[in-house]
C-alpha cells in the first residue's frame, strides 16, 4: 500500500505543493517576524525592539503596585520609547531616564461632561492639562464622555460633551496638544477596568460623530484596540475609515483585559500593519493588565508581538 502512493500522481503534487508551501513560508518568516497570538513559551526571554516602525508606550497602571521608575527602567531596557497612565510626580525622573510622556491623563471616566454639572470641572481640568503637556513637550491629553445618568437624553448627552470640548479647543490648538477620546466598552462587568457599564462614550461611531462636532484638527479618538473588538469587532476596517481622526491607540487581549498571546483572540500583527498603512506616527500603548508571574516578561512578550 505504501509503495503504492508514492507512486500516486495525485499525492506527488500534494506532496510537492506542501513542500512549496512550508518554503514559501519560511521565506515569508525570515521577512516578517511578528506573531498572532505569540504564545508564552516561544516568547523570546532577551528581546528587545529592533524595528521601532511603532511607537510602542506602556500604560503604568496596569502594573501597579511596581514602582513607577522601576517599570520606566524595564521600557528603556526593552526599547519601548513613551509612558502614560503615571503621577506627575514621576514626569521629570521618568522624561531624564528617556522617555515620553505619550499620554496625560485628566477628568476620568467616571465624571465626564455627558453631564452638565461636570463641564466646569472638566474645562479646567482640561486646560490644566493641556498646559503641562506644552510645558513638558508632550503632544496627548485624554478625555471622556462619562456614564450617561437617568434623565439625560442621548442628544443632551453629546450636546454637553462637545460644548465642553469645544471650550478647550483654542488652549489645544495655540499649544500644539490633541484632545484624545476615548472610546470603552461597556459589555464586560467583571472588573472595574476591563469594562465600563453605562460609559455614554460606547459607539465608536458615535465617538467620531461627536469628534466631527467639535470641528477642530487638534480633537481625536483614542483609539483602543480591546475596546473596540469587545463592542464592535471588525478593527481593521474601522482603521481604515477613521485613521484622519484618530490620535492614539491602546492594545490589550481579549478577552480578559490580558496579555497579546494564544489565550486572546485578536491578530495583534495584522492590526499593527493596518496602523502602519494608514499613515499614523504616534504612540501605540500597551494596556493589558498582566497575568504572569513577571509582569516584565509580560510586557517584553507584548513589545515582541508588536514590533512588526
Amino acid at each position: 500500500m505504501t509503495g503504492i502512493l508514492r507512486k500516486h500522481p495525485a499525492w506527488t503534487r500534494r506532496r510537492a505543493l506542501g513542500r512549496l508551501g512550508i518554503g514559501i513560508l519560511a521565506a515569508a518568516g525570515s521577512t516578517f517576524t511578528g506573531r498572532a497570538q505569540l504564545s508564552r513559551t516561544a516568547a523570546d526571554p532577551e528581546f528587545t525592539i529592533r524595528k521601532g516602525r511603532i511607537r510602542q508606550s506602556v500604560m503604568g497602571w496596569c502594573f501597579n503596585p511596581m514602582p513607577t521608575l522601576e517599570l520606566a527602567k524595564a521600557c528603556r531596557s526593552i526599547g519601548l520609547t513613551g509612558i502614560e497612565g503615571i503621577g506627575e510626580e514621576h514626569y521629570k525622573p521618568v522624561m531624564e531616564s528617556g522617555l515620553e510622556i505619550s499620554l496625560l491623563g485628566s477628568h476620568g471616566f467616571s465624571r465626564g461632561p455627558v453631564n452638565a454639572d461636570n463641564i466646569s470641572y472638566c474645562v479646567d481640568v482640561l486646560k490644566r492639562k493641556i498646559e503641562l503637556a506644552h510645558q513638558i513637550g508632550a503632544r496627548r491629553v485624554i478625555t471622556f464622555t462619562g456614564m450617561l445618568e437617568k434623565g439625560i437624553s442621548p442628544e443632551k448627552a453629546s450636546e454637553n460633551c462637545v460644548r465642553c470640548w469645544k471650550d478647550v479647543m483654542a488652549d489645544a490648538e495655540k499649544a500644539g496638544v490633541f484632545i484624545c477620546l476615548e472610546h470603552l466598552n461597556s459589555r464586560d462587568d467583571s472588573h472595574p477596568m476591563k469594562g465600563h457599564p453605562g460609559y455614554f462614550g460606547d459607539d465608536v461611531d458615535l465617538c467620531i460623530d461627536l469628534i466631527k462636532r467639535v470641528d477642530s484638527p487638534n480633537m481625536k479618538l483614542l483609539f483602543d484596540i480591546y475596546h473596540v473588538q469587545i463592542m464592535h469587532g471588525d478593527v481593521m476596517r474601522r482603521i481604515r475609515q477613521y485613521h484622519p481622526w484618530i490620535g492614539h491607540y491602546h492594545t490589550a487581549g481579549n478577552p480578559g483585559r490580558c496579555e497579546l498571546d494564544n489565550h486572546q483572540e485578536i491578530n495583534y500583527p495584522a492590526v499593527l500593519h493596518e496602523i502602519l498603512n494608514s499613515g499614523y506616527q504616534g504612540f501605540v500603548a500597551q494596556e493589558f493588565i498582566p497575568t504572569w508571574d513577571d509582569k516584565i516578561a509580560a510586557l517584553r512578550h507584548a513589545a515582541q508581538v508588536c514590533d512588526i
